[in-house]
C-alpha cells in the first residue's frame, strides 16, 4: 500500500459517514415545502395581509413582502394576469404562479405537488374565515385560476 492509498473497507466507511452526514440536510431541502420562497406583493398597514404573511411562515414558507402604493398593486395584478373578479388585498407569486388573496397554505402545498397548466390559485374578496382573516362564519372557495381567465373551485370550506 503506498502513503496515498486507502483500503476498501476504509473508503466504504467513509463514504457512508459522508453520504450519511450529508442525506439529511438534501431530504430536508425536498421534502416538502419547508423554506420555499414565496414572493408577497401589499399595501402598507393591511393587518389581514400581515396575518396571512405569518400563516405561510407558520405553515413552512419563507415569504418576502414588498409594500407597494395601491395603484402599484393593481398594475402587479394586471401583469400577472389577474382579472378584478378574481382579485383580493394582496398578491404572491411562487415558483410560475399566482396566489391571491387569502388561499390557505395546504392548497398552495397542493397546487405545488399537482403542477396544473394555470395562473394559479385566488380566494376572491375577504372572507371571514379565510387564514389571516380572523374567525367567522362565512364559507369559502379556493379558485384555480385559468391563465383565459376562467376559473373553477379547488377548494371549499364551510362554516366553522
Amino acid at each position: 500500500m503506498t502513503p496515498h492509498s486507502i483500503d476498501r473497507r476504509t473508503f466504504g466507511l467513509g463514504l457512508a459517514a459522508l453520504v450519511g452526514s450529508t442525506l439529511a440536510p438534501v431530504t430536508a431541502v425536498f421534502a416538502g415545502p419547508r423554506g420555499r420562497a414565496i414572493a408577497v406583493f401589499a399595501t402598507p398597514g393591511c393587518g389581514c395581509c400581515k396575518a396571512w404573511v405569518e400563516h405561510l411562515r407558520e405553515n413552512g414558507y419563507a415569504p418576502t413582502v414588498d409594500y407597494l402604493p395601491a395603484a402599484t398593486l393593481n398594475a402587479k395584478k394586471i401583469e400577472a394576469g389577474l382579472t378584478p373578479e378574481l382579485s383580493s388585498c394582496h398578491t404572491a407569486l411562487i415558483e410560475g404562479y399566482v396566489v391571491e388573496g387569502h388561499v390557505p397554505a395546504a392548497d398552495i402545498d397542493r397546487l405545488l405537488a399537482e403542477r396544473p397548466d394555470v395562473l394559479g390559485l385566488t380566494v376572491p374578496g375577504m372572507p371571514q374565515d379565510a387564514p389571516g382573516m380572523g374567525t367567522g362564519d362565512t364559507p369559502f372557495d379556493v379558485l384555480l385560476a385559468r391563465r383565459e381567465g376562467t376559473s373553477e373551485i379547488f377548494a371549499s370550506y364551510p362554516a366553522s
